[in-house]
């Protein structure tokens, strides 16, 4: 019988990050996939990056995973979302050549030599002594492991719909994945049922541009990877068009064919990324709603509908298409479809996305309920570091929520649960003015680093540039901007006296390009200086945000005991209890961000652990922090 350390089932962007990261650490991985062809396939629209989106990117990559690398090789249309915004909601968003970036995926990975791949079904997960061991193949054949990651996306008895008529499948024209829930629910893991969708791609050949309006990218775009060091630029053009009344006269129409709307699909889909039925129903008042039309690559025609995800029947998918402008001759060469799929709830894991239930088995992406290629592959990421932690006996690697985004979605996920597809938003971080996409590698390199995630070039060459920027940033705080100068240089707000160029910098109308100007300052790297200007800009709120995090991070260090006896604590309502038990977090703070826990449930468990001996000290600094 074969045996590997890792074995990784599923070949998505979650199981390409936790291939390819735990493979770093020498030990030996295999990747089970049901499609070696379809590696990193975009199953949805063919980008990657957006906003918040793009900054988990730019953590992966920091961090020692692939996507930001694959993505800026395969790129084809870059461009920087929010720039009228402050720097803390920037998100960079690439077009992909979605066809490029798996055939390059699957080369990175076939070229490792302690990692294999193999095409084939799993069937079964089995455990022993309540610890992972091994995985069944649909041919019968096991195969041995210390760990397991099940990175399966949409497939576990996946079912999609277009219209009435439904039929099984994982993708259009993929079989599903059946038996392994039934086998990981044997083991004690609970499942749910989700729902997602698509567009449909249109012939690029059969649409009338003259009527759409034309979306360049960016000329100096930003790159994803800080490993590189060539110009990113822009291959193709994107296209915006608007749905129309007949549009939505056409949906309201044949609601009656819709599995929405006829309550043939059960299941919960995503709220921030609805179908076009829903958009129509619920938004019954707009005049229209924005399309995007984005080529899937270079070498094809075939271009992505963004904005039109449906599951009403092909026919009708027809006529909405020829009833928006310049779309009126477009052939739809793959349909829309919604897909129903089981995922197991994420509530059953700890932080390391290792399961609560059996050990060595950890879980990522979504079947952890997550909705999007960039927040399960930063699962994938976390799971195959931790899972050569576990075999290695190292330390596991947990974000908290102040350093990364990755941090925040583990965190949502792992607290709160869900009960829809999980996407990321820069609403949901506290911290976003920390977690900006420029200062990515500066909170996570140095974690990356002493793992041996990435090389001690690619170290060194940040450092300089951290380095850099600090040095200019005591620069400028010794600089002062004289009113004629301020003024000849026709800025905006003017001067009456001089000022300190940091103080300058932090009106939100100055930008610091100008000010380097009238100080005659030659600096020319824009990711040093907008870095700078960052910085600078949010430089009280910051102050006003560590001091948060500082108490925060007393309540994190003030740890619960695992087997804690909750149902011991008078005070405490039942349904507290009941949520506790369900989590059982690791600590105060991790109770306070479950919902429906208050700080007067937290006071009383407070005082019950103090009661315990627990963390004494800890436990009255947060009695005082939470009184």
């Amino acid at each position: 019988m074969e045996k590997f350390d890792i074995i990784v089932v599923g070949g998505g962007h979650a199981g390409i990050e936790a291939s390819y990261i735990s493979s770093k650490s020498g030990l030996s991985v295999l990747l089970i996939t049901t499609h070696l062809d379809l590696i990193a396939q975009m199953s949805c629209n063919p980008s990657i990056g957006g906003i918040a989106k793009g900054n988990i990117v730019r953590e992966i990559d920091a961090l020692g995973g692939i996507m930001g690398y694959l993505t800026d090789r395969t790129g084809i249309h870059f461009k920087m979302l929010n720039k009228t915004k402050g720097m803390a909601v920037w998100g960079n968003r690439a077009q992909v050549d979605k066809r490029q970036y798996r055939f390059l995926a699957r080369k990175i990975l076939e070229n490792i030599p302690n990692l294999k791949l193999l095409q084939a079904f799993v069937k079964e997960i089995k455990a022993n002594n309540g610890k992972v061991n091994s995985v069944v193949l649909d041919n019968g054949e096991e195969i041995k492991a210390e760990c397991v990651i099940l990175a399966m996306g949409t497939f576990l008895n996946g079912i999609a719909h277009i219209g009435l008529n439904s039929f099984p499948c994982g993708r259009l024209g993929e079989p599903p994945a059946l038996y392994l829930t039934e086998s990981i629910t044997g083991l004690g893991i609970q499942s749910g049922r989700l729902k997602t969708g698509t567009s449909p791609r249109l012939d690029g050949t059969t649409i009338n541009y003259d009527k759409l309006i034309k979306q360049e990218g960016d000329k100096d775009p930003w790159p994803f990877s800080f490993s590189t060091d060539f110009p990113i630029t822009n291959k193709v053009c994107c296209w915006i068009t608007k749905t129309t009344k007949e549009t939505h006269k056409i949906i309201l129409s044949n609601l009656d064919r819709s599995p929405l709307y006829t309550g043939k699909i059960k299941s919960i889909g995503p709220r921030y990324c609805p179908s076009i039925e829903d958009k129509v129903v619920r938004f019954g008042d707009r005049d229209g709603h924005t399309l995007f039309l984005e080529p899937e690559g270079v070498d094809t025609s075939e271009v992505y509908l963004n904005g039109l995800s449906s599951s009403l029947p092909f026919d009708v998918q027809i006529e909405m298409v020829k009833s928006v402008p310049g779309l009126e001759n477009a052939k739809i060469i793959r349909p829309a479809y919604g897909i129903e799929y089981d995922f197991f709830f994420p509530t059953q894991l700890y932080h390391t996305l290792e399961s609560k239930i059996i050990g060595n088995l950890f879980f990522a992406g979504q079947i952890n309920g997550t909705s999007g290629y960039e927040e399960a592959a930063c699962q994938g990421l976390i799971a195959g570091i931790n899972a050569s932690a576990k075999i290695l006996n190292q330390e596991p690697l947990i974000l908290s929520r102040d350093i990364a985004y990755i941090g925040v979605l583990i965190d949502d996920l792992i607290t709160k649960g869900t009960q829809e597809p999980y996407r990321m938003f820069t609403s949901r971080a506290e911290h976003r003015l920390i977690l900006r996409q420029d200062n990515v590698d500066e909170r996570l390199m140095p974690i990356a680093i002493k793992r041996g995630l990435i090389s001690l070039k690619l170290y060194e060459r940040r450092k300089k540039i951290w380095e850099k920027r600090e040095e200019y940033k005591k620069l400028l705080a010794e600089k002062f901007i004289e009113p004629e100068k301020c003024n000849q240089n026709s800025l905006k707000g003017k001067l009456n006296e001089k000022i300190r160029a940091t103080e300058f910098i932090k009106r939100p109308e100055v930008k610091i390009e100008n000010v380097l100007n009238i100080l005659e300052i030659q600096l020319e790297n824009r990711e040093i200086y907008m870095g700078i200007e960052a910085d600078i800009k949010y430089s009280g709120f910051i102050e006003k945000e560590k001091e948060k995090i500082e108490k925060i991070r007393k309540m994190e260090n003030t740890k619960i005991p695992e087997d804690f006896d909750y149902d011991s604590i008078k005070g405490l309502l039942t349904e507290t209890k009941i949520k506790l038990k369900k989590i059982r977090p690791k600590s105060i703070g991790q109770a306070l961000r479950i919902p429906g826990v208050t700080p007067a449930d937290i006071s009383v468990l407070i005082i019950n652990l103090i009661k315990n001996n627990v963390s004494r000290e800890t436990m009255v600094d947060s009695y005082e922090q939470n009184k």
